[in-house]
């Protein structure tokens, strides 16, 4: 959130701010309830409201003064809380996966990433935080964009296929909050103020699951202790300066460019016609603003500087440090304030203006660089990179939170598989740098051919010396050329539209999505089902009972759960015989059901088109029988209720003749198809990769 939240009430039914001048119920009223608060309801040890803090969310400020925002020290700043620690925190000098990030000593105030895409919240869906996310802040769904005071764009953009449509507005900082919420749920805290100063890998064999090759030296940086943690992998967040990545030798390819930003959320007054539209502000002689419309009337302005306009910069002892220089990011200088920036806006915005009406919630001056490591993984597999460790690149679409988050929920997945020994890792763990470096090579090409549109940039876009061509998909780079304004932003808008919203990202083939060749050996020839392996899994409409409906999304579910998903139309004939061939498999002990972990690691789904016979498909219905008994066990059936044009099986391109089989992963890309008989192939496909429960060693 912008700023510190106002008193506010709910006593007529919905949610009012408090009139600071009403004698009954006005702000003195509710300061001084919330001063006696402990004392009028904390008796006979009733719950005891934890103390607050203001501080400073801008490091830089305006003639309206200052930005107080309100922050829980006790509920958000883990182990740097000012009250004992729970107790059931005690964290053990081994474990699974140590993951290392900056030394932050608190979640942050305000600032930095402002906009989450539908894939995002389709995977935070999965872990039951969706909901927190997406109800914060505005949905944008429309661009404007004006050139030297001319309009030259006005549409709808951001448009999905998701249940979560366009790009959702939500400050970096709520949504630490909503993670450290989530960690409490589950009893761990955020090490705060902690840094590497060092680690080794010593060599292990792979097949030594219980062995902790990782010796990580760690130091906290408030009371100067160190201690030494042995991980099984470590994973490297730490930046784009990282420690991890250096150690490892892993080269940063890429560029850095002369373009800084100067970034500020604020209340703004404007004569701008499209102030509250999400775009772009450009001007051939001075550059580019990009508009984000916050909550609460304020505004994310990201204005391109002219460096030269400003005298004091080049001299100035808080130029970027060498890493920034590489790397890009923040730059603490007091060379440039806010009227600096604003000033360089007003330039752009000609012949509109744009004046503070506010106190500044944030400010920031970013260099932009445009870089991925030359590989995301340690040869060894032991050690990864995730998020700026990873990747960096401009603002343009996005991309950084959203890329950081598709990083994670890609990795976390394999690392817990292979942790537990229940994955092979020479095989699984390799494909998260096959996966995710090209998918960050591509969200530099398409992020920077925008930024340079915008900034009037004549910089090559960025070229890799290692670089990895992308899978499948429609997405890429568009040249710029001067004076075809509309041409660009067509076809730009065109090839990257889905991409910039996470759901045109399909991974290269590799074991866990193969490359599906048929019995008559011809790929595109009679395919199990549409989609391909590696791409993003549709998400239907469906009905799950008489009285609920929702998404297949909705029951798929789980941060490593593995998803079996049976298409098997209206249960009649062929199909029928098929189905009854996969329910054997799933109680067969010598199939990949019971083999890999059965329930514990498998989430069966049965989709039918049974929909007038809702009430006898399940308990004793027309699944009834010992040859239906694997199924009626272990799935959950969703009834394909909607016309033949919309339903899933449509969507899914099922042979209504054949069924299908459909593997679908835990972040919720597909896997592998079949036909529904084809039960050897879905038993092989698995065994390439996962390792029996026999072998485990948790």
């Amino acid at each position: 959130m912008a700023k510190a939240i106002e008193p506010s009430t709910y006593r007529n039914g919905y949610h009012e701010l408090v009139d600071n001048n009403k004698k009954n119920g006005g702000l003195g009223y509710l300061a001084e309830k919330e001063k006696n608060y402990d004392e009028k309801w904390n008796v006979e040890g009733h719950y005891q409201r934890p103390p607050s803090a203001e501080v400073l969310s801008s490091s830089a400020h305006n003639d309206f003064g200052l930005n107080i925002q309100r922050v829980w020290p006790t509920l958000h700043d883990g182990t740097n809380s000012p009250h004992p620690l729970p107790k059931w925190w005690n964290p053990q000098p081994k474990t699974d996966v140590l993951i290392c990030g900056d030394k932050a000593t608190a979640p942050l105030t305000a600032g930095r990433a402002d906009g989450v895409q539908p894939r995002f919240l389709e995977m935070l869906h999965s872990w039951g935080l969706a909901s927190e996310v997406h109800e914060e802040g505005p949905l944008i769904e429309r661009t404007a964009i004006y050139k030297d005071g001319k309009k030259i764009f006005f549409a709808r953009s951001h448009q999905s296929d998701s249940r979560y449509r366009g790009l959702h507005i939500i400050t970096q900082a709520q949504l630490e909050r909503i993670y450290i919420r989530d960690l409490m749920r589950h009893r761990s805290l955020v090490e705060r103020s902690t840094v590497i100063t060092d680690y080794n890998v010593h060599s292990s064999p792979a097949s030594e699951p219980s062995s902790y090759p990782v010796q990580v030296t760690l130091r906290n940086e408030r009371t100067g202790k160190e201690e030494v943690v042995q991980a099984k992998y470590l994973v490297g967040c730490d930046g784009a300066a990282s420690m991890v990545r250096k150690k490892l030798g892993i080269p940063f390819e890429g560029v850095s460019t002369d373009i800084y930003w100067g970034i500020m959320d604020c209340v703004f007054e404007t004569d701008y016609p499209h102030a509250w539209v999400f775009g772009s502000v450009v001007s051939s002689q001075y550059g580019g603003c990009v508009i984000i419309p916050r909550e609460d009337g304020y505004i994310r302005l990201y204005t391109q500087l002219d460096l030269s306009t400003i005298k004091d910069f080049a001299q100035s002892q808080h130029s970027p440090s060498k890493d920034v220089h590489e790397s890009g990011g923040r730059i603490d200088t007091s060379s440039i304030q806010p009227e600096h920036v604003l000033a360089q806006a007003n330039r752009i915005f000609a012949p509109y203006k744009v004046k503070f009406a506010a106190p500044l919630s944030w400010f920031a001056i970013w260099k932009i660089s445009e870089r991925v490591a030359r590989s995301f993984s340690s040869p060894d597999l032991r050690v990864h990179l995730a998020g700026d460790a990873a990747h960096v690149h401009s603002v343009m679409g996005a991309f950084g939170l959203n890329a950081s988050m598709m990083d994670s929920s890609n990795l976390a997945w394999k690392l817990g598989l292979c942790a537990r020994n229940l994955a092979n890792q020479s095989t699984l763990a390799a494909t998260y740098d096959q996966e995710r470096r090209p998918h960050a090579q591509q969200i530099i090409r398409i992020s920077g051919s925008y930024l340079r549109f915008v900034c009037q940039s004549e910089i090559p876009v960025t070229d890799f010396e290692h670089g990895v061509e992308p899978f499948g998909g429609t997405a890429g780079a568009v040249d710029y050329v001067p004076g075809q304004d509309l041409e660009f932003l067509g076809e730009f808008f065109r090839r990257n539209g889905k991409f910039i919203l996470g759901v045109d990202a399909p991974y290269p083939p590799s074991a866990i999505s193969p490359t599906i060749i048929t019995t008559v050996g011809v790929e595109e020839a009679k395919r199990p089902i549409g989609p391909r392996n590696g791409v993003r899994a549709p998400n239907p409409r469906v009905c799950r009972a008489a009285g609920a409906t929702g998404y297949l999304y909705d029951v798929l579910t789980g941060v490593d759960t593995i998803h079996i998903v049976l298409f098997a139309s209206d249960l009649q004939g062929a199909v029928r015989a098929a189905l009854t061939k996969v329910s054997r498999a799933l109680d067969n002990p010598g199939q990949f059901f019971q083999r890999y972990g059965a329930a514990t690691r498998f989430n069966v789904v049965l989709v039918v088109k049974c929909c007038l016979l809702l009430p006898d498909v399940v308990g004793g219905g027309i699944l009834a029988g010992a040859e239906f008994s694997g199924v009626e066990k272990y799935a959950t059936v969703l009834y394909d209720d909607r016309p033949p044009d919309e339903d899933a099986h449509t969507m899914y391109e099922i042979d209504h003749g054949k069924g299908a089989v459909v593997v679908v992963r835990p972040d919720l890309w597909v896997g592998f198809s079949a036909f529904l008989d084809e039960v050897e192939r879905v038993d092989g496909y698995f065994g390439s990769w996962l390792l029996p429960v026999d072998e485990a060693s948790v």
